[in-house]
């Protein structure tokens, strides 16, 4: 379903993208294209992105033509769901170690409508970081690892 989504192809359509995207919170879904757990991911959002489309812009992002903002917020496992507002870095606690980014695919489609919605009612009250909504057990686990520490 990636061929629904539109996609932004390097470092200056990303970023012309955070620059552009004005009261509305963009969600940027890192991956690739032939990835399953992307195509899966991918799905819910092209599903979701009409229903939320007075709340959110959804854009597909490969990680090999980006590499600045792969290494930027240190995507190493995909897909990797990064969310902004009016050009802001929205953080979100899932109960794990990493509050920059989602890492793999959302359960439902509910699941990610829900996260959405509290992006947007938290953003539209200048917040910067917002809780969860997300059931714990439908939240992937994964350990983060540091190199040259």
């Amino acid at each position: 379903m990636s061929f629904l989504l539109p996609k932004l192809g390097s470092k200056k359509e990303v970023d012309e993208a955070i620059k552009t995207t004005e009261d509305l919170v963009l969600v940027l879904r890192f991956g690739r294209d032939t990835d399953s757990t992307c195509l899966q991911l991918d799905d819910i959002l092209s599903k979701t992105s009409h229903d939320l489309s007075k709340m959110a812009h959804i854009y597909l992002v490969d990680v090999d033509n980006v590499p600045t903002y792969t290494r930027y917020f240190d995507i190493s496992l995909i897909p990797a769901t990064i969310f902004f507002f009016n050009g802001q870095h929205m953080k979100v606690d899932y109960g794990t170690p990493d509050h920059t980014k989602f890492i793999g695919s959302f359960k439902t489609k509910q699941d990610f409508v829900d996260l959405v919605e509290v992006l947007f009612r938290g953003a539209m009250k200048g917040k910067l970081m917002v809780q969860c909504p997300i059931d714990p057990r439908n939240i992937p686990k994964y350990e983060l690892l540091y190199k040259n520490i």
